[in-house]
């Protein structure tokens, strides 16, 4: 534990079950015969929130006693997930709180499945976030996440007819035990107006933002606890609220809609993660999403640092700001504004302050999802930060035509206004611009990122690239999601794994032993067989726990070639039609995924592997060889069903495309062998556990750029192979939709033999073949156990204390403050 804490509760099981009591009592005004479950899990919850929230007054009084230098983790997205177990687990507390829950006779699993998630985030991005903020604490550095108190998340995922179907994600309808709202320190934001150059009291002529409209956003915080120490940080989320709710004169002369329409327009701001900007008004909303809570953040930064510094140039010294991805990358605007228009510092001075504090991860190596906001927009929205932008790239086209005298294609390349028939502003290249760190987030990424995506910005900033490899919290994605397995490493290897991750690799002794192996593999089954069971309840379909669980879960897009993964059962399934006694290892294909609402080729997708699945399953013929499941609504707190009862990983991503992935290192870490491409994180992955605990197929990237180069004709791979011919043909078919108009799923075979951009038919008959050496090591349940086992063991470079401890040393420069 750090630091010397003393706590003054009791946290005994005695004392938790009174804590709880007494919350139910005068926070929820029940008692104990009125208790709903949900009553008990909301007490249970703000009783361990006491705990934390102690701890957490104690590490900002000590923040604040060593003026320490912090952490700011701005990111459009943090995906939580359900938050009781794993506080009870960072605190401490797990054991007791359990005994007391079952000494007020209640069923602690009963408890926590009443949680719902949080609806913070959508996918990788939002779940590293989270998984950074808990290892920020774990390892005791003075830091604080920013991001948007979103009302509704993404979505809630039905299908119907196996179609998708957006539903609102109303994850704060009945409220959340984990929050604190701080209406002290909300902060103003201005948007639209215009820019008036006028004369100061100091006879400069200077830019004046003018007719602004005014919205607020009122902070809430989430309190993060570190693991085995008592370090809490939190997470501080804002809301959009109208800076005056209610126009009392146009209710009073009958304007009821009237009376509130600018309340509601200000709060449309946080209402929804990723509003559809498929539209004008869409595109609108979101770049004033990303401002609004740049702006809160920034500001409420700049409050701290002045409660204990005056002096501008050490704000660097005091302040280090983490840009995840592109969305508040005009946070480089914004600091500049701030410090130049607002504190009045002169520009040069101002930019040096930025330069030194903001850095950037890139996660993207498709050049389409980095952003890009018209100049008319910005002009409309944020007027004054167009003008700063618009300076910011003068500046730098000096230092470009100071490198490379008179050459225009590198101006053109590198300039962060892209010229057209719209002027857009490049948000990728103003992050790299104002920041002194780049990094990516796997080595094949990074080293990709300055190779193809920023060379010129390489060749310019030489050492401002730098790669930290994405790490997941073994706290949540083994300790929390798979207790039967965290029981047995630690029966085995003691303690001290949960902290340092690379102490697994004492269980490597173990791979060969039939004993361990026989309790390795039962845990595992116990976890297929919980799964089977919410497989038969939100599916229908039974399945069985002796069957290969082979799964893909992970954000729907042609990229992550979840469509390949289809092709290969449409294989499987005519083998057996064609050969109904071939010998092969029983499979449960296991999807779960959410598509973009306005993405129509993935949504395709998701409607042919439930059209297929629902054939599949009802065929006596393949007795029941193989089945297909989709499990709807995926989110954290089903991965962590997923994860554990996982025998299969399927990484398949085409290889340059994935940034990193760290669903790979999830599922490997809890003893699921991978099947994947050279891509992404999948590269180190092998490097760990060795070439022959995994199975590796595909293109490589050169491959892949050499195919593309010379011009990819998918059409020869389909009439070359009868067998994948025959697949893309069937899919395409009105065969798996017979009682739908014709044609529905045509669009998916038209893709992949007319487009394929993602070289699904070119490397299908290597991830076949790849599929059979799965197959054949899997009837080897010794082979499989060791390989299992050692996935397992070999996992500790995918920790993401790893991953902060380099960002702290590399680009932050923080030490831990005990």
């Amino acid at each position: 534990m750090s630091s010397e804490f003393h706590s003054t509760l009791d946290t005994s099981p005695e004392g938790l079950r009174k804590l709880i009591e007494r919350q139910l009592m005068f926070t929820f005004a029940r008692d104990t015969t009125t208790a709903t479950r949900r009553d008990w899990w909301l007490s249970s919850s703000k009783a361990a929130l006491s705990v934390v929230i102690e701890r957490m007054i104690a590490t900002m009084a000590r923040y604040q006693e060593a003026n320490a230098k912090r952490v700011y983790y701005l990111s459009l997205e943090f995906l939580m997930g359900s938050l009781f177990s794993n506080t009870l687990h960072s605190a401490g507390i797990f054991e007791e709180m359990e005994q007391a829950l079952r000494d007020l006779g209640l069923d602690p699993e009963k408890i926590r499945e009443e949680e719902y998630d949080m609806g913070l985030g959508n996918g990788g991005l939002g779940r590293l976030a989270a998984c950074f903020l808990d290892s920020m604490a774990t390892l005791n550095l003075a830091a604080v996440g920013y991001g948007i108190h979103y009302q509704f998340g993404l979505f809630k995922q039905e299908f119907h007819n196996g179609y998708q179907i957006e539903l609102p994600d109303v994850w704060r309808t009945f409220g959340t035990p984990w929050t604190i709202v701080r209406p002290e320190h909300t902060m103003t934001v201005e948007l639209y107006g215009y820019v008036e150059n006028v004369f100061d009291d100091r006879g400069n002529y200077v830019p004046k933002w003018r007719d602004a409209k005014k919205i607020l956003g009122l902070p809430y915080d989430i309190p993060v606890p570190g693991f085995g120490t008592t370090t809490v940080n939190y997470l501080r989320l804002w809301e959009s609220r109208a800076s005056h709710d209610f126009d009392f004169a146009a209710f009073n002369r009958g304007g009821y809609d009237e009376a509130v329409s600018e309340k509601n327009k200000s709060e449309t701001v946080s209402k929804v993660l990723y509003p559809n900007d498929s539209t004008e008004s869409g595109k609108e909303l979101r770049l004033i999403q990303q401002y609004f809570f740049v702006s809160c953040s920034l500001k409420d930064i700049i409050r701290r640092f002045l409660q204990l510094n005056h002096d501008w140039d050490t704000f660097p010294d005091k302040v280090a700001v983490q840009l995840n991805d592109t969305h508040p990358a005009i946070a480089v605007a914004e600091l500049q504004r701030l410090l130049h228009d607002v504190h009045g510092l002169p520009w040069d001075q101002a930019w040096a302050i930025v330069t030194k504090t903001l850095a950037y991860t890139n996660h993207t190596l498709l050049p389409e999802a980095l952003e890009k906001w018209s100049v008319g927009l910005f002009k409309k929205v944020i007027p004054r930060h167009l003008q700063i932008i618009f300076e910011i790239n003068k500046h730098f086209l000096d230092e470009v035509e100071a490198k490379w005298p008179g050459d225009v294609q590198k101006k053109r390349a590198l300039s962060i206004i892209e010229e057209g028939p719209v002027q857009m502003v490049r948000m990728a290249h103003l992050a790299v611009i104002g920041s002194h760190s780049v990094n990516g987030v796997a080595a094949l990424h990074t080293q990709l990122l300055k190779k193809d995506l920023f060379p010129e910005f390489d060749e310019l900033y030489p050492g401002k690239f730098n790669n930290k490899t994405n790490g997941i919290t073994p706290r949540r994605w083994l300790l929390a999601c798979n207790p039967g397995l965290s029981h047995l490493i630690t029966e085995k290897i003691g303690h001290g794994w949960e902290r340092d991750l690379d102490k697994l690799r004492a269980l490597e002794p173990y791979a060969d032993d039939p004993v361990f192996q026989e309790r390795f593999m039962a845990i595992k089954r116990a976890n297929k067989e919980h799964l089977a069971r919410i497989i038969e309840r939100e599916c229908g379909v039974t399945v069985s726990p002796d069957a290969l669980f082979d799964v893909q879960i992970k954000r729907l897009h042609e990229y992550k070639r979840q469509h390949l993964n289809l092709l290969h059962i449409l294989a499987l399934y005519r083998r057996l039609l064609q050969d109904p006694d071939l010998d092969i290892v029983p499979r449960v294909f296991i999807f779960a995924a959410k598509a973009a609402p306005g993405y129509e080729l993935a949504k395709t997708i998701i409607k042919a592997i439930n059209a297929v699945g629902s054939t599949i399953n009802n065929d006596p013929r393949i007795k029941d060889k193989l089945k297909v499941v989709f499990l709807p609504n995926y989110r954290v707190s089903l991965a962590q069903r997923i994860v554990p009862a996982a025998d299969l990983s399927e990484q398949i991503s085409t290889a340059g495309k994935e940034a990193s992935g760290t669903g790979n290192m999830k599922l490997a870490l809890n003893g699921a062998l991978t099947i994947g491409t050279l891509d992404g994180a999948n590269v180190e992955i092998l490097e760990e556990v060795g070439a022959e605990n995994i199975f590796i197929f595909g293109l490589t990237v050169e491959e892949v750029t050499e195919l593309v180069a010379k011009g990819y004709r998918p059409s020869r791979y389909y009439e070359a192979d009868e067998e994948l011919k025959a697949v893309v043909d069937w899919v395409g078919s009105n065969y798996f939709t017979p009682n739908e108009p014709p044609n529905v799923l045509s669009s998916l075979r038209d893709n992949l033999i007319h487009h394929d951009p993602f070289l699904v038919l070119a490397d299908f008959r290597a991830y076949s073949d790849a599929q059979a050496l799965v197959d054949a090591a899997y009837r080897d349940k010794a082979r499989w156990a060791r390989m299992a086992i050692l996935n397992t063991a070999r996992m500790g470079k995918f920790s993401s204390d790893r991953t902060i401890a380099e960002y702290a040393k590399d680009i932050w420069n923080v030490a831990p403050v005990y």
